[in-house]
């Protein structure tokens, strides 16, 4: 394994999760991917939900995501957004 970094006193107490919440998450996505994913998908806009999370051969190399579904990933990303932060700048510049 690599370097490990503590992360600095005042980014962890900016940040949105705890690492204790983090390691929770990391365990469930591991131990039931379905569930975990299905859960975290619910924070976008979807006009169909999916029927099938996850579909995956690790040996063939072949997976498929939220089999069904149907989103719109312009509006999640930025019409969602627009009566509550129409006001702000969505971005500005962001180079390599």
């Amino acid at each position: 394994m690599g370097t490990v970094y503590k992360v600095k006193k005042e980014w962890a107490e900016k940040a949105l999760i705890t690492e204790e919440l983090y390691k929770k998450w990391y365990e469930k996505s591991i131990s039931d991917p379905d569930g975990f994913w299905g859960e975290h998908a619910t924070c976008i806009e979807w006009y169909k939900k999916w029927d099938k999370v996850l579909e995956w051969d690790f040996n063939k190399g072949y997976h498929s995501w939220f089999m069904g579904g149907r989103t719109n990933v312009c509006y999640n990303c930025v019409d969602r957004h627009l009566e509550k932060r129409g006001d702000q700048t969505a971005i500005i510049w962001e180079g390599d």
